[in-house]
């Protein structure tokens, strides 16, 4: 786990949007999707419900 990507799962979280949160972190899309996807599979668990618009946290998360 790195700080950027904890930075990324705060944006995400405050943002609601991987888009959002990418833009304010100076990063693309897919490079931040993937720190988090990165993260998830270390964790072993799933961070956000991708599957709702906005983007929100699962009760693990």
């Amino acid at each position: 786990m790195t700080l950027v990507q904890l930075e990324y799962i705060v944006a995400v979280d405050t943002y609601r949007s991987f888009v959002g949160a990418a833009e304010k972190c100076f990063v693309t899309q897919p490079t931040l999707s993937m720190q988090v996807q990165k993260l998830e599979e270390m964790l072993n668990v799933k961070i956000f419900d991708r599957s709702k618009q906005p983007v929100i946290p699962t009760e693990i998360g």
